[in-house]
Parts: structure tokens; sequence; C-alpha cells
């Protein structure tokens, strides 16, 4: 049987077929341009030194005793993480996706926003909160594994949080009720109704959770220092300090290996949960039953929130003063000229690029999301829109040291154009851009397009009046989305930042690493800046109430 609805004439399908094509051209070729070319030129360049393939330096490399350390080290790290962050995620996603009380949305956004916070920021916050001097410094943690993992499950509980929330919203509530009518214990409920639904987000988050931790780069590099590298700072170490290509590009073959496998099981096992039927789902008010889940979720925030008031102490501290000194200082070049321009500078180009990576990233991104979301796509359309989800994973610093060996020569030569960082950063954040915007125009009854194109309507004037008025409120949030993953972008913007115009992570990291109190403060200051900047984003993108982490 056919779904209802007037058939296209053969001229129309024509219309469409071509409207395709030309949709598809433009996030096609900058996808080949600026992510398959620059990645395939750094490899290329480690594994074809002398312009023949050497198998035994992958071979050598891949047998190291230090690279066995890395890999070892990147597995069991993010797998630890991923156990810890789905375990404490899956409550927090019950009380804040299933129970009504004032303050929910609030909570929601606040959940949201470590995800978002610039990784440098996150290794920065969470150095100040256990270094010796700082609250925790009693439990001895600075420089150790156990913090990194921490950090890592601050950054990614959150994505736990939006998934299997997603998908507890999901569920027909009615289903329960009639579990728990014929005699099944809470326990049994759950374990027979309610973890079947969520099982598939469950995994989904899960393995984007372990693809996100793996690919730490902020985080480790800001509290491993010499002693812990994962494969992101492996790959940032033998490029800049070794310059070992042949090291480096046989690490980021495994990662990509790694990394295509787990888009492929996330892309099996995910389901986009269905509308929602807003007269099934019902919202409880909190009882007396759930009042673990609530202490654990007040437990799980003020676990988010103690590295950003511990942050935040630190930038109004000197010394033993209190006061606003440092952010004053943001101002100047900081102590002995750490920098070549003001902090404040750094903070204006990272508002600048990311304006323009947004712009690029929700451009390419729409369109994308529009050919994976077309009925007709089938098969193709879930291969483009895997494909466009690789950036997702793909070392950044592959990306940023390929943009500088590829992209320096016409006719493409980006060296000393302003483009280079925000083109590179727009590569990083069109995936979420995708997951954002596709689910949406999926949900649209295909009838309403074959109705208008029956009346006559070409395909931009169906995609007016039937898409856009059903997207753009995700547009708007894959926008804010991608401002704000822009705007703490680190790991290719480390390679390609130039010293007289870096952007605010680039000048926060720079800080760090040189010695003096004034320094420090500086890059106190600087992160709580960039990190309330994410923030205000993340709380503007929450009211627009899209779940856009959950859909990956």
């Amino acid at each position: 049987m056919t779904s209802v609805g007037v058939r296209p004439t053969g001229r129309q399908h024509r219309r469409v077929h071509w409207a395709t094509v030309a949709v598809a051209a433009l996030p096609v070729a900058a996808l080949l341009l600026f992510f398959v070319y620059p990645v395939a030129g750094m490899l290329a360049r480690g594994l074809w030194p002398d312009g023949s393939f050497d198998l035994a330096g992958v071979v050598d490399v891949l047998t190291r005793p230090r690279t066995r350390r890395v890999l070892w080290f990147t597995v069991w790290s993010a797998g630890l993480a991923t156990l810890v962050s789905v375990g404490a995620g899956l409550p927090v996603a019950f009380v804040l996706h299933r129970l009504r009380f004032p303050g929910r949305d609030v909570l929601r956004a606040l959940v949201v926003v470590p995800f978002v916070l610039p990784t440098v920021v996150v290794g920065v916050a969470f150095r100040q909160l256990i270094a010796p001097s700082g609250p925790l410094g009693f439990l001895a943690l600075d420089g150790t594994a156990t913090a990194i993992v921490a950090a890592l499950v601050f950054f990614n509980i959150s994505v736990v949080v939006r998934t299997v929330g997603a998908f507890w919203e999901a569920i027909d509530a009615r289903r329960e009720e009639a579990a728990a009518v014929l005699g099944a214990s809470p326990l049994q409920v759950f374990r027979t109704v309610t973890l079947p639904a969520l099982l598939p987000g469950i995994v989904s988050a899960a393995s984007v959770v372990f693809l996100f931790c793996a690919t730490s780069f902020g985080v480790v590099l800001t509290m491993g220092g010499l002693r812990y590298a994962n494969v992101e700072t492996e790959i940032y170490l033998l490029t800049t300090q070794e310059l070992d290509l042949t090291a480096a590009a046989a690490l980021s073959i495994v990662q990509l290996l790694v990394i295509v496998a787990l888009l492929v099981l996330s892309a099996r096992v995910r389901r986009t949960p269905g509308a929602v039927d807003r007269t099934t789902r019902v919202l409880s008010r909190p009882r007396r039953r759930h009042l673990p889940a609530l202490a654990w979720t007040a437990a799980v925030l003020v676990f988010l929130m103690a590295p950003i008031v511990s942050l935040v102490a630190a930038s109004l501290r000197r010394g033993d003063d209190w006061g606003l000194e440092n952010y004053r200082a943001l101002g100047t070049t900081g102590s002995r000229n750490a920098l070549l321009v003001p902090a404040t500078e750094g903070l204006l180009n990272s508002f600048e690029v990311a304006i323009v990576a947004s712009a690029i990233a929700l451009t390419l991104g729409a369109s994308v999301a529009y050919l994976v979301s077309r009925p007709e796509g089938g098969r193709a359309g879930s291969v483009l829109d895997g494909v466009f989800m690789l950036p997702l994973g793909v070392s950044a610093v592959t990306v940023g040291f390929g943009f500088l060996i590829t992209l320096d020569r016409p006719p493409v030569d980006l060296r000393s154009s302003s483009l280079l960082i925000p083109v590179a950063q727009a590569m990083v954040a069109l995936p979420l851009v995708v997951r954002t915007v596709a689910p949406v125009l999926r949900s649209v009854d295909d009838r309403q397009r074959q109705a208008a194109a029956s009346l006559g309507a070409g395909p931009l004037r169906v995609l007016m009046t039937v898409d856009v008025p059903v997207a753009w409120r995700p547009l708007l949030a894959a926008a804010g989305f991608a401002f704000a993953v822009s705007l703490g972008e680190f790991g290719a913007t480390s390679f390609l930042a130039r010293d007289d115009s870096p952007t605010l992570p680039v000048v926060i990291y720079r800080l760090i690493g040189r010695p003096g109190a004034e320094n420090f403060g500086m890059a106190m200051a600087a992160s709580v800046v960039l990190a309330a900047s994410t923030a205000v984003v993340m709380f503007a993108v929450q009211r627009l109430r899209v779940a856009s982490v959950g859909s990956f």
C-alpha cells in the first residue's frame, strides 16, 4: 500500500533530483577539501615519508613500549569514565526527564554546561580544585589518573543524561502503570518495561561517551602532565616536539578505526525516540520513593558545580587578597610579557572566529541534515550521515596539523587567511549541527511535502513552507551549540593560531605554562570568562528546549 497523497510527476521527480544534487554539492565538497584532504595529507606524510609505503615503520611504532602504555591508558581510562558516567547519569536522567518540580529546566541547563565547556577550562578547573592549595588538596589527587577520569566524567555525564532522558520521555507511562497493576514490583517494572526501552539509548550514549573520552585532548594535556598521555595528546607530542610523523600517522589510523567502529555501533543501536504523545507522557511529582534518585541528583550537581565554583574563587584571589585584579589584568600581556597581545584580544578573536565557524557549520550541517532526512535517501542517506559524523571523533590534532601541511599552496593556500581557524572549527562542530537538525526533519510527515509539491510548489517552496516552520528552533539551537563548541575548541586551534592573534583557549594554555602569580590569576579569570560565555549560550539553547546532545 502507498501512503496517502499525490504521487509526484516525472518532471517533479527530476526537479527534486537536481535540487538534491545541488544541495549535496557544497557540504560534500567542503568535507572532501577541509577534512578528508588534510587528514589524508597528514597520514600520507607519515606513512609514505620517502615516497614509498613504510609498513615496517608503522609496525615499529605500534610495538613500542610507550605506544602500548598510551593505548592501554586511553582504553582503560575511557572505559572507566564511560562506566561511571552511565551509572551516575541514569538516576539524573530520570529525575530531570520524568519528574516535575520547580527549577527543573534550570537544572537541565546546568547539567549540559560542562559538555560545552572548553576542555582546557575543564582541566584548569579540576587542577585548581585538587591542587595542594585547593579545596580538595588533602585528597592528593593532583597529577593522578583518578583525577583525569573524574574530569572526563564531569565533561561527559550530560551526554548520558540528555541521551537517555530523551528515551525516558518517550516511554508510554501507561505500559509501566499496567505492569504495576498486574502486580509487578517497581524493580520488576524497571527491569521488564523501562530498561528494554532505555537500552538503545544507554548503548548509544555509552559509545559516544567512550568516543569523547578516548579523543579527549585539553583535559589530558592540562592534567596528565608528562606522566599520562592518551592517543590524542601523544599525536600532539609526536607532531610538535618529536616531529615523528610516522608514529603520529600510525596512531591516527588506530584512532580512526576505533572511531568508525563506535560510530557504526551507535548507528545500529540508535533509534530516535518518536514524538512524545503529550496525552500519555505524565511527569510525576517527586514522592518518597524518589528520594534516593533525588539525593543522587543533588550529589551529581554538587560534583558538577564544585570545579566551577573553585575556578571562580581562584579567579578572585591574588595572593592573600580578594578582588577583581585578575580580571583587570586581562587587558595586559601578563607578567614578563607572557603574551604578545592582551588576553582581551584573545577573547575578541574567539568571538569573531566562533561567529564565522558557526555560520559555516550551520550552512553545511543544515544541508546535510536535509539530505539525510529525505525518505527517498535510503541507504545512501545513512551512509552520508555516517560520513559526516567522522569529524566528531577524528583527532582534532590530526586535522589541525593536516591543515598546515596541505592547505599551504595554491589553489588552496589558507595559511595567511583569516578563514583558516573558522573552517577547522566548523569541521569540528559540523556533526553536532547534523545531529541537532536531522531528527527534527525526519519527524516531518512526508505527505505534507508531497501535497505541497502536487500543488505546484518547487523544492525551495516546499522547504520554506513545510520544513522551516518545524526546524527553525532546532536550527537556532544548532547555531548556539556550534558557537559554544567553536568558542572553546583547542585541539586544531593550538596548531593554527598565530601568537599575535590567539583565541582565548590558547591564551589560557599559554598563561598556565608561564611562571608567576599574575599569569596564573589571569588564566583563572580568562577561564571564568570563557566558561561564562559558553554557559550563557547554553542557557539560551535550553530555552529552545532542544535535546541536541541526546540526538547523538
